[in-house]
Order: structure tokens, then sequence, then C-alpha cells
């Protein structure tokens, strides 16, 4: 289905800046030309790899609306007052300075596979000869009964960090002594397995200094979790009778909110709550869909070079891909986005392509030096990313491990945003 350009736009696009056309156009077209979608982890580090690897061979253009790009991946530090949100914002300048890469500020709001071209907001046309996508996520509709993104003010998601972060720490901030904060929480498959319970972490901490009566709902659709022993005992241990969590068995599918009462209705059982942070079932970013490349809800690739099923020059990573048993994180990104950078700068200029390499880890703050993690390497197959081995960490650790597990996810932080952006 075509989405409509209006439509689209009044989603927020029309407060996006752009680059005019001939300034966007203005390129060599005797060189091969890659459009990126999607400034993340996939797409920020899939351009910046295709530019450093190709030495200037490959026009690389990367579209990306938002100026300042704020991860996803440590903004429950944030809330948990470990971070400050300049900590997790990250820039385009060296993309385009040191890199050479076209970056456009705009939203692409269609794809035209037959001419291969991507047109943007402000009105270009970018032509390109392979294309890809790493536009994370967008929300189900309709996935919770009585919430939509028009109440996203009153009750946030804040799973696309940014402004919602800043919103949800503020409700948290303000909540009254011994005040409720809710949270429903996705069904699988969803962006970052353990986030929802690394949140219900940071917000006990919080609440555990400032407001220490204050109580914790969650309503989860699943009978279990990533890392659930760990978070289980780690709430047991730090915030003993703060967290409630309501699972799939004693009705944590069966829910409904009301925004406007800031109510939440969990099995027929109505509760009235201060903040209610609502994670909703999740689906690949809409570009996406508009490109024709997905299943209606995720877009199905090729384990080997994350080239769609739907058309070999387009290219899906990251979270809006279904590639098989890799979890939708950042890290995961990043992988794919290097796989892919290689195969494509190999089918353009003929240079080597390397056999595809995948890993991924996951790190969770529980408390204070409270570190935890999960995490595999993988290997592609005829028909998925397959996970070859695996690793967690342990209930009982010792204190100095769990402090050394923390002060690992900071050094991987600082690493991968430089793998990003330089």
């Amino acid at each position: 289905m075509k989405l409509n350009r209006r439509i689209f736009l009044g989603t927020g696009a029309a407060a996006a800046a752009s680059l005019s056309a001939p300034a966007v156009l203005a390129s060599n077209h005797e060189k091969a030309r890659v459009v990126v979608i999607g400034g993340g982890a996939g797409g920020a580090t899939a351009a910046r790899y295709l530019a450093k690897d190709s030495k200037g061979e490959i026009n690389v253009t990367l579209v990306e609306p938002s100026r300042t790009y704020f991860s996803c991946f440590f903004s429950n530090l944030y809330l948990g007052g470990f971070k400050e949100l300049a900590d997790i914002g990250h820039t385009y300048g060296t993309l385009a300075a040191e890199y050479g890469i076209n970056v456009v500020h705009d939203w692409a709001v269609d794809v035209d596979r037959d001419s291969k071209t991507v047109t943007l907001a402000g009105g270009a046309v970018l032509p390109y000869d392979k294309l890809i996508l790493s536009p994370g996520i967008d929300f189900v509709d309709d996935a919770v009964e009585g919430w939509s993104l028009a109440a996203q003010n009153a009750m946030p998601h804040s799973y696309k960090a940014g402004s919602q972060t800043e919103l949800l720490k503020a409700q948290i901030a303000e909540m009254p002594e011994g005040g409720t904060f809710a949270m429903v929480a996705p069904p699988n498959p969803f962006r970052c397995p353990p986030g929802p319970y690394e949140r219900v972490s940071m917000v006990a901490h919080v609440l555990k200094a400032n407001n220490p009566t204050g109580k914790i709902i969650v309503a989860d659709p699943k009978p279990k979790f990533s890392k659930m022993a760990l978070f289980q005992n780690g709430w047991n241990d730090h915030y003993p009778g703060m967290v409630d969590w309501i699972g799939e068995d004693f009705g944590g599918g069966n829910v409904s909110v009301n925004p406007d009462d800031m109510t939440i209705t969990i099995d027929g059982e109505e509760t009235k709550v201060d903040v209610c942070n609502v994670i909703p079932a999740q689906k690949a970013g809409r570009i996406a869909e508009i490109a024709g490349v997905t299943d209606g809800n995720w877009a199905p690739v090729n384990a080997e070079d994350m080239s769609t099923k739907a058309d070999p020059d387009v290219y899906v990573l990251g979270d809006a891909s279904q590639q098989g048993d890799m979890p939708k994180s950042g890290f995961a990104a990043n992988s794919q986005a290097k796989v892919c950078a290689n195969a494509v700068r190999g089918a353009l200029t003929g240079s080597k392509v390397f056999p595809p390499k995948f890993s991924n880890t996951c790190w969770s703050l529980i408390a204070t030096n409270d570190g935890v993690k999960v995490g595999a390497t993988y290997e592609a197959t005829d028909e998925k990313i397959a996970k070859v081995d695996g690793f967690i960490s342990q209930t009982g650790e010792d204190s100095a491990l769990r402090k050394a597990t923390y002060e690992e996810s900071e050094g991987w932080y600082t690493g991968i945003t430089s793998d990003m952006f330089g």
C-alpha cells in the first residue's frame, strides 16, 4: 500500500530541516550511488564503512531527519540518573566532514524500486544503485487498548530516545509520595529485549532514593523475558517489595489504559496510576513498508548480506529486519551494518567480500555498579542468521564482577558510538 505523502508528513516531517533538491543531487553520477535511510546504529555504521572503505569510489548519502541522534541504548541510564541527555546525543558532522558522506536531514517519504529513487519530504529525488534501510521501529496501531500516539504525552512510550525520554524522566520525578508507576511491556519481537526490565530497574533506583514508598506495576503479555532471573533477583535484592511483575499467566496480556483518567486495567482490575509507560507492539519503520519490502510487520532479509527477499538491491538492517536469531539491538544493527557494507561495496566495486560474521551483547544496569549481560555469536545460513553459541551473567555473581560488567558496557558504548559517527 502506498502511503499518502500528506498523511506521512503529518507525523512530524513538517518540522524536519531539509536540503534543497539541487544541493542533494549535486553528485558525481559516474560513481556508484548508495542511499542509506536512517542514521542510527545500523545506518550510520553502514554509511561510514562504505565511505571509509571505498575510498571515494562510492557516493554515499545518509538520510536522517534528526540532527542529533539520541541512542536508545543507555537511555534508561539517563532515566536512572547515571547519564545526562547530552551523554547519549550524537551528531553527524564528522561523517560529513571527514568521510565525505552527503548527510541530508530530511524525511524519506517514498521509494520507487523500479526507477531506483528515494523521494524526500523537501522535494528532492535521490537516485540509487543500492538502497540501505535502517529505519528502526514504528508501533502497531491499536496494540494497547485505549492508547495511541495521540496519548504519548500523557502516557509516553519513550522507546524512541530523545524528547520522549525527557518527558518520562520528568513524570517520574513529579510522582507524589507513595505514587504508582505502571509499565505496559511489549510482546515479542521488539527492540532491545532486556530494555523494559532495565527501565524498571532504573525507575526503581530513582524511587528508592527519592520516593521509597513508591510502587511499580509491570503488565507483561509474555510468560518470561530476557535475563528474567537476573532482573528479578536484582529487584528483590535492591528494591524489595517495590516491583510487581504481572506476566501472561496472571493477566498481563489483558490490558487497557485510559490516558484521560490515568488508569490501567489489568485482567479486569482497574488501578489509578501516576505515571504510565506504554511500550506497544512494534514493527519495521514505515519507510520499509512504503518500499514494499516487509511482510506487514518486519522486512525478511538474506542472512549473508542483509539484502531483502523482495529486492536484491534493497537492504534492511537492525530492528526493522527479520533475519533469524539475532535480537533487535544496537550491537546487532552495528554488526549487521558491517556485513552489509562489505557486501554492497563488493557488489559495486568488485572488492573482496569477506564471509559474514555476526555478534551481539546486551548489557543492563540493575543498580549502581550492578551490571549484567547476555550475548552470542551467529553465522549466516541459507535460512537465517543462526545462533552459534552464547553466554549470560549468572545469578549470585560477586559485586566485583558485576561492577566490571558495568564498566565493560561503558567501554562498549564509547566504542560503538565512535564506530557509528567517527
